[in-house]
């Protein structure tokens, strides 16, 4: 299946149609097992971890993941469509707002 298929854009368009977190997450809890939702979350993680210049050895132990799928995310952060990077680079964006607001 092509990334831009038809049923990809409409997986992407639920994604987006959620307006709270919780219902993103009941979204994401009931299109994916616990398991598959863990391995996303760890991914993510790892992403955020790379970012940070997280050595792999303390990836790997905080994570679970093995070095090959943290060397897998490592290439897609740096050499992939931008999507890690462009999130992890807004959501950081908006807690260095929220934290602006509060200490104002």
């Amino acid at each position: 299946m092509e990334p831009r298929s038809k049923e990809v854009s409409a997986l992407v368009d639920a994604l987006l149609s959620n307006q709270t977190k919780t219902e993103a997450y009941a979204f994401l809890r009931d299109l994916l097992t616990f398991e598959e939702l863990v391995e996303f979350a760890n991914r993510w993680k790892v992403a955020n971890m790379l970012t940070g210049k997280i050595p792999y050895s303390k990836i790997e132990k905080e994570t679970g993941m093995s070095s090959t799928t943290i060397a897998r995310i490592s290439k897609w952060l740096k050499n992939g469509m931008g999507g890690y990077q462009k999130t992890i680079e807004r959501l950081n964006d908006i807690k260095t707002q929220t934290a602006h607001r509060t200490t104002s």
